[in-house]
């Protein structure tokens, strides 16, 4: 468990953990809502996070979370705490679909409950006795190493990626100099 979570008592750690959770999924749940409506009907970001979130809405990037909560309702919104990278496409899903925000709080409320539960008692100190052991032997502390390469090289091979697709979208496109000229006369 973090140090400034180890030395408070338990219910202090499960209430911070516990809003901390509703106010992510509340954050989450209005930039789905308030950005889809503004971002794709009003605006056209140059770049920045602005972009990255319009590029990301326009792309549906909330759809799995949409489809989920189109097939199973608002059962998906508690157990979607439960996971990692699917939460926020939920959560963002609920606010797309513009599921009322009275209904949407309380349906956060058993996942906020969960998932402050397992962080506050198992899930930090799960996590640092993992940590503590691949750091204390050579062969971990070279797989911890070997996953932070990974990420980073992913990281720049997207964003060269990316970078390449938008210069080849601003340049011209060359003219076919064997194209016979085509004018009528």
């Amino acid at each position: 468990m973090p140090d400034f979570l180890a030395t408070m008592p338990f219910w202090v750690a499960f209430v911070a953990l516990f809003l901390g959770a509703m106010a992510r999924g509340q954050m989450v749940y209005w930039i789905g809502r308030v950005a889809t409506e503004q971002t794709l009907r009003r605006t056209h970001p140059e770049g920045g996070w602005q972009r990255r979130m319009h590029d990301w809405l326009q792309a549906g990037g909330a759809e799995p979370g949409v489809r989920a909560l189109r097939r199973f309702g608002l059962v998906m919104v508690p157990l979607c705490y439960l996971t990692v990278g699917f939460q926020s496409m939920v959560q963002a899903g609920a606010g797309i679909l513009r599921i009322e925000l009275w209904k949407y709080a309380l349906a956060q409320i058993p996942g906020a409950l969960a998932w402050a539960t397992i962080y506050a008692t198992i899930g930090f100190a799960a996590w640092e006795a993992v940590m503590a052991a691949a750091a204390g032997s050579p062969l971990g502390l070279a797989a911890i190493l070997a996953v932070v390469l990974v990420i980073v090289l992913t990281v720049v091979f997207l964003r060269r990626r990316r970078n390449r697709a938008a210069l080849a979208a601003v340049l011209p496109v060359a003219e076919d100099p064997t194209a016979a000229d085509v004018t009528d006369s």
